[in-house]
């Protein structure tokens, strides 16, 4: 078979799916509008913790009110489920309903579901639903939540901890912190931040009552996990009496992965009415109604030999779930510690990992679920350690280092690391970031009244272990080729990618290659994407099906040009007898009579026996504005290894944009609760701040890939590694430029002007300066 060179593997094609993008062509949840449908809003409580009684007797009186649903209409439904729990103690957690009923546990919590002819007949109901409120105390901060007099959000659950478990080895750790030469200390807080993707969630539902049949549209991550979680166990109705259909998603994050109460709303209000439903969220919805992400409070310690080799680790993690678990809510905390050691050979690791509610929206994964937390805390770790021990930044990296040659190498925690060449990568991002010429920068910068700061973050991720994912390629009868896939794109360019595939097998170019997600009546399983597991999973089940549908076409061929299978090569949509002008098209392949129909599609499945490491270096440099706070990122390099590049152009853009997201989190998001009632203080753009193009830097980005030896196409998983290393070498850059100049050594995130102004400020107080 002949390689093609212009779309295959390893080739920057331009995204299929742009164009129609570009031109306002997608079709997004809202733009499904039918004529005939209802409209629905959600009443959401002004409370994080009371008592309450809805009366709605006047609210359904109004013209254009069709139905109000409160917690007693719903109380037949299913709870919204945790998928996650401990092999070792389990836990039992407390109820999600659908609708809360006589108490709310956060700011936003729902307690009324209305829906009416009209948007603004719906919203005229909202507003003469007859509540009483009486408020109780509301816990925020999970310091705050396992103090002994605090607020208890769920009585079963004492001390508001849903589970108090320990990693590692713990005497082990503690020998090595006995017979430590110096040890180092860091209290660091990972803040709660608001997703903020560009389109809000949105449902449509549609009920036949000849089939008793559900159609769910809904801009979600996963068509499957939404029939089986809203359908299955809160519907309580077979698969075959429902189907989800996922469009065009702008934008997902991990957030959109999840079932939420407006999914089961919109299908009961379709049901009983009869009529379709149509919900969308504004962006209040958004900040009081969606999963949120991060927040973790954290203690680390290194055990440091004398030479500056790292001897133990020992954390102290503290998780906010918020008000009730989420889809997968405890297992971010609990998962992400197994990443904790990082890229550095310890030997001896202990943490200790708690679970908290808080009367605050849930939290749950948003882009990387626990890596960038483990990473920020190992990499401010080290930092700290070097600032200890008097080494550089990097010397104390590469000294501790797992080195190429202990691949595989077994964690502490017992993650196994297939590849990679750790300290090339910070070599080649220290050389161009031009590392040895920062202190000429840093000169000139003070002279200028300003601070310079440059700071590293070598990470490493965990990725592609969400499970099974099957591909089914067929052959169509005008000679294109079809794909059909149960992960769901939401801008990650999956048109292109799975594309290229089939061209590195075919040769076909991608207009050529049509892509199916994300509708469960099509396509028979499929998990949805979430994990940076779409290519190291599916794009796997996708080549393999590929291989194994050409090797059906040349059978089919081999018969209608009367030569062996063996001797015929496929390129371009024509299989040919090699060396000759003999040849037969695709579509006439695909029309050829008495044609096995089933010779012209195949399906693989495959599922991911380790996960993939994909690793790199991250350096930042920033300048400090001192009189301001002020911080501008002046220089952004990025060198990653992913084993192998699908598509350089979209490998870029997934790193530039979870670069930024973690950039945002260093400088400027934050979500915001009153610690005296529980209010959401930063519940619009007003005062949650996003970045902007200006706030980012011209990244730099290059690629020293080491391919994975477990996945078949030598892949790792690259979607969220841009948000994992982007946060700890922001702030490991603004605190060297603190340190060098005022011997600041803290700063949580995020580092907004306010905060870096006023530990200068405190800085000249005590200094009398």
């Amino acid at each position: 078979m002949a390689t093609p060179v212009k779309f295959g593997v390893g080739q920057s094609v331009l995204r299929k799916e742009d164009d129609a993008l570009i031109r306002g062509k997608g079709r997004y949840t809202d733009d499904f509008a039918p004529s005939h449908a209802l409209h629905a809003l959600v009443l959401r409580s002004p409370h994080a913790h009371a008592k309450f009684t809805v009366d709605a007797t006047r609210a359904r009186s109004l013209p254009g009110v069709a139905l109000i649903l409160d917690a007693r209409d719903v109380g037949d439904l299913g709870d919204l489920p945790c998928l996650f729990n401990l092999e070792v103690n389990p836990f039992t957690g407390p109820p999600y309903p659908i609708l809360a009923k006589d108490e709310v546990r956060h700011v936003g919590d729902a307690i009324a579901f209305v829906v009416a002819e009209t948007i603004d007949a719906a919203r005229d109901a909202i507003e003469a639903i007859e509540v009483k409120w009486t408020p109780l105390t509301a816990v925020v901060g999970v310091r705050n939540a396992i103090k002994k007099d605090a607020a208890q959000v769920w009585p079963q659950h004492a001390g508001n901890v849903l589970f108090d478990v320990s990693i590692g080895d713990k005497k082990a750790t503690d020998a090595a912190f006995a017979q430590a030469h110096a040890t180092v200390e860091i209290g660091i807080v990972n803040p709660r931040i608001v997703t903020n993707f560009m389109e809000t969630r949105a449902v449509v539902c549609e009920y036949d009552a000849r089939r008793d049949h559900l159609t769910m549209t809904v801009g979600s991550q996963g068509s499957h996990r939404i029939r089986e979680i809203i359908g299955g166990m809160v519907l309580k109705i077979p698969p075959e009496k429902m189907r989800v259909i996922c469009p065009d998603v702008g934008g997902g994050f991990g957030t959109k992965l999840f079932p939420y109460r407006e999914y089961a709303l919109a299908a009961v209000a379709a049901r009983t009415l009869r009529k379709t439903v149509k919900w969308t969220a504004d962006r209040t919805d958004h900040f009081m109604g969606d999963a949120q992400g991060r927040d973790n409070a954290t203690i680390a310690r290194m055990a440091l030999a004398e030479d500056g080799k790292f001897l133990g680790m020992d954390v102290d993690l503290i998780g906010d779930m918020g008000a009730y678990l989420s889809t997968f809510g405890p297992y971010i905390p609990h998962g992400g510690a197994g990443m904790l050691p990082g890229l550095y050979d310890i030997k001896a690791f202990h943490c200790r990992v708690r679970t908290v509610f808080t009367n605050t929206v849930p939290v749950d994964a948003y882009r990387g679920a626990g890596r960038p937390e483990a990473a920020y805390v190992v990499e401010r770790l080290v930092d700290a350690a070097a600032r200890k021990l008097g080494l550089s930044v990097d010397a104390i990296r590469r000294k501790n280092f797992i080195p190429p040659r202990a691949m595989p190498y077994t964690t502490a925690t017992g993650k196994i690391y297939d590849s990679g060449d750790f300290a090339a990568h910070l070599k080649r991002a220290m050389e161009v970031g031009e590392w040895k010429e920062f202190p000429k920068r840093a000169r000139a910068a003070k002279k200028q009244g300003l601070v310079r700061g440059i700071g590293l973050a070598s990470y490493v991720e965990v990725c592609g272990t969400m499970g099974e994912e099957t591909a089914k390629v067929l052959l169509e009868p005008n000679g294109d080729v079809s794909v059909l896939i149960g992960t769901q794109s939401s801008g990650q360019g999956h048109q292109t990618a799975y594309a290229q595939i089939v061209a590195e097998q075919f040769g076909l170019p991608p207009e050529r290659v049509h892509v199916f997600q994300g509708d469960t009546d099509m396509i028979a399983t499929g998990l949805g994407t979430g994990g940076s597991a779409s290519i190291p999973t599916g794009g796997v089940s996708v080549e393999r099906a590929t291989r194994e549908l050409g090797e059906r076409l040349r059978d089919i061929a081999a018969e209608a040009l009367e030569a062996s299978a063996g001797d015929l090569e496929i390129n371009e949509g024509t299989i040919r007898v090699a060396g000759t002008d003999r040849s037969i098209s695709f579509a006439d392949l695909a029309n050829r009579p008495g044609v096995d129909a089933s010779k012209l599609n195949a399906s693989a499945t495959f599922a991911a026996a380790d996960g993939t490491f994909p690793n790199g270096t991250h350096l930042a440099e920033v300048e400090i504005d001192p009189a301001t706070g002020f911080i501008h990122i002046v220089n952004y390099v990025i060198v990653d290894d992913f084993g192998v590049t699908l598509n350089p152009l979209l490998l870029a853009g997934q790193v530039h944009g979870g670069a930024m997201q973690g950039i945002g989190q260093a400088l400027m998001e934050q979500a915001v609760y009153s610690a005296t009632d529980g209010q959401l203080q930063t519940g619009t753009f007003m005062d949650y701040a996003l970045p902007r193009a200006a706030d980012g830097p011209s990244f730099v980005f290059e690629t020293h890939n080491v391919p994975c030896t477990t996945n078949p196409l030598g892949v790792k998983g690259a979607g969220e590694a841009g948000a994992i290393g982007s946060c700890p070498a922001v702030v490991n850059a603004i605190i060297e430029g603190l340190w060098r100049e005022y011997r600041i050594d803290h700063i949580d995130m995020p580092a907004t002007p306010e905060r870096v102004w006023t530990a200068i400020q405190e800085h000249h107080r005590q200094h009398n300066l």
